[in-house]
């Protein structure tokens, strides 16, 4: 179906129109509406005007009322103080948008004007190497964007970045040659979790035991560095045990992505291996063109704002002195294949804050060259630090970093008691089996995460507290969730009683601050895809979940005056259970339709 204007850009249509029409001197001027508190919308754009005119502006306020031809959308509209003017919508308007956006599978929402393809950058863990608690804000804002951009219609190519290339694999893959069964797996099973469990423990194994050999063995150190140049060169043993790394940490991600309740396909995986061919010809594009100069034997770029903290200037390596690459040379290239040969004219790299310089250099190089031109964009979404509840950076008790895999089985233990504990208040008839209990705790704990995460700005660090996440009272997504069921509760309870729109009815003040909530949805979706500020939607849908406690607390839905007031109460409760379960779809986050 078509997309639904929402109310906002109704009124504003209005109002430019009255004003053109009322002061044809001022062109095609922006009556600069707002919501407001005072009425349902606030027009500000006349003081401007007003200045510009020479005018007096409540003259010319008045002016531009009388202008507004009699319709139904507009209640009332009122000059209110030097000249701006207080709008309120009529209750049928507000029930006719909303009619019109049930009827649609997208809510109304419009497709972007002009959708592009948006390659994203995310999720981007190391092979050999355990994920940990750093991993998890790439990943989870990573995937939400993924989610809101497809949706507003963008073509969107998913990139995880793996580390997969470097010196540590010369004294991987040597241990390996020399202890052949260290990555052997003790029986094939189905569980995804404890394959990918094994999997991890395999190589942490490995990873300590060639670490160590390597410090203490001068001859398995000499070998391990043999075997770097053999990796580099593209020897075919050498290549087959890389192999068999990536393979066997890729069991072990999608163990993780899997709990995370996150899709990776294959494909979508493209490591810095997967550059090595370009980086001869990138670094010779770069010095050729005169981008890169050669500075103590390295090929570097130099920036006239870019100094250390003796004031000499810090230069960006792309090529080291001894011909090894630096990640510079790698992001390079990537940007060259993302550009070439996928099509993007965004680049959205969801990386840690701390990396900003890095970007900040490789994405100017990258214009410099001519790889980014005017017609394509490269963003860092960057995020801050996941800290303990002591608001320093989250570790163990022993001050190790802390295990991914732990942090997520912590969330669902506790999500499960808390969903036990408010089952078990439950009518027997809306009873929940222990099965049911097991993935709707889940569900709860891997949402409660993701929530604490999207719901604070990305550039911000923030605590990491579970009894604060697994809250049923506050800003997180169990209260969303539970509000969610609450609604499908009522529904399975409303009998032979349909949610039906009645636009003749008078809506109740709480009834009208939901009506108007809801039909924001779309703004809110249209703001967050063009700005990468997932956060926006998180706080959308609270205050949303908010107004509906308050409505529910206010107007009774089954216990209704009127059958026709119990009908579109349940209305406006089917469509802000759907809007939750949209919203919290595309931030990755489960609404069970029981709890």
């Amino acid at each position: 179906m078509a997309s639904v204007p929402s109310l906002a850009s109704t009124v504003q249509q209005r109002l430019a129109d009255a004003l053109s029409a009322a002061l044809p001197e001022a062109g095609s001027a922006d009556p600069l509406l707002r919501r407001s508190d005072r009425a349902d919308f606030q027009a500000n754009g006349i003081l401007a005007l007003a200045k510009q005119l020479k005018g007096n502006p409540r003259e010319l306020a008045t002016k531009v009322v009388d202008a507004l031809p009699a319709n139904d959308v507009l209640k009332d509209v009122e000059v209110s103080g030097p000249g701006f003017l207080n709008i309120t919508i009529s209750d049928r308007a507000i029930v006719e948008t909303l009619a019109a956006r049930a009827a649609d599978d997208r809510l109304g929402v419009p497709y972007a004007q002009k959708p592009g393809t948006t390659v994203i950058d995310y999720a981007q863990p190391n092979v050999a190497k355990e994920m940990h608690v750093g991993h998890l804000r790439s990943a989870v804002i990573g995937d939400a964007m993924v989610q809101i951009l497809e949706f507003a219609g963008e073509k969107v190519v998913r990139r995880h970045h793996i580390g997969d290339w470097g010196t540590q694999f010369g004294m991987l893959i040597q241990y390996l040659i020399e202890h052949p069964h260290e990555l052997d797996h003790k029986a094939d099973t189905s569980d995804t979790h404890a394959s990918g469990e094994e999997a991890m423990s395999n190589l942490n194994r490995l990873y300590k035991a060639s670490r160590a050999l390597f410090d203490s063995d001068e001859e398995f150190k000499a070998r391990s560095r043999d075997r770097v140049v053999l990796l580099q060169s593209g020897d075919l043993e050498t290549m087959k045990l890389w192999q068999r790394f990536v393979d066997e940490s890729k069991i072990y991600f999608y163990s993780v992505f899997n709990k995370l309740d996150m899709e990776i396909d294959d494909p979508d995986v493209v490591g810095e291996s997967g550059y090595n061919d370009m980086l001869d010809e990138t670094c010779r594009l770069l010095e050729e063109s005169g981008v890169a100069v050669r500075s103590e034997g390295a090929l570097c770029v130099f920036f006239d704002d870019v100094k250390g903290p003796d004031g000499n200037p810090v230069p960006l390596i792309v090529r080291k002195s001894n011909g090894g690459y630096g990640y510079a040379a790698t992001d390079l290239s990537a940007i060259r294949d993302r550009v070439r040969n996928l099509g993007a004219d965004t680049l959205l790299y969801v990386v840690d804050a701390r990396q900003a310089l890095h970007f900040k250099m490789v994405f100017e190089t990258a214009r410099r060259a001519g790889w980014l031109d005017g017609d394509v964009k490269a963003v860092q979404l960057a995020f801050g630090t996941v800290l303990g509840k002591d608001g320093k950076p989250f570790k163990t008790r022993e001050g190790e970093t802390v295990r991914l895999v732990d942090l997520l089985d912590e969330a669902i233990d506790r999500a499960s008691a808390v969903v036990r504990e408010k089952a078990e208040g439950l009518p027997e008839d809306e009873r929940l089996s222990e099965e049911e209990i097991a993935e709707r705790g889940a569900q709860v704990g891997i949402g409660a995460i993701k929530y604490a995460d999207l719901s604070t700005s990305a550039s911000r660090d923030y605590k990491f507290d579970l009894d604060q996440m697994v809250s049923l009272n506050g800003d997180t997504s169990v209260y969303l969730q539970y509000a969610y069921a609450r609604i499908r509760s009522i529904i399975r309870k409303s009998g032979d009683a349909k949610p039906v729109a009645h636009p003749e009815l008078e809506l109740a003040s709480a009834e009208r601050a939901l009506g108007l909530h809801l039909d924001r949805f779309g703004e809110a979706l249209a703001e967050v895809a063009e700005s990468y500020e997932p956060h926006k939607l998180a706080a959308y849908l609270y205050q949303l979940a908010s107004l509906y406690t308050t409505f529910y607390a206010e107007c009774p839905v089954l216990k209704a005056p009127t059958p026709e007031q119990v009908e579109n109460r349940l209305f406006l409760c089917d469509l802000t259970a759907r809007t939750l379960s949209q919203g919290m779809a595309l931030l990755g986050i489960r609404t069970p339709e029981r709890l």
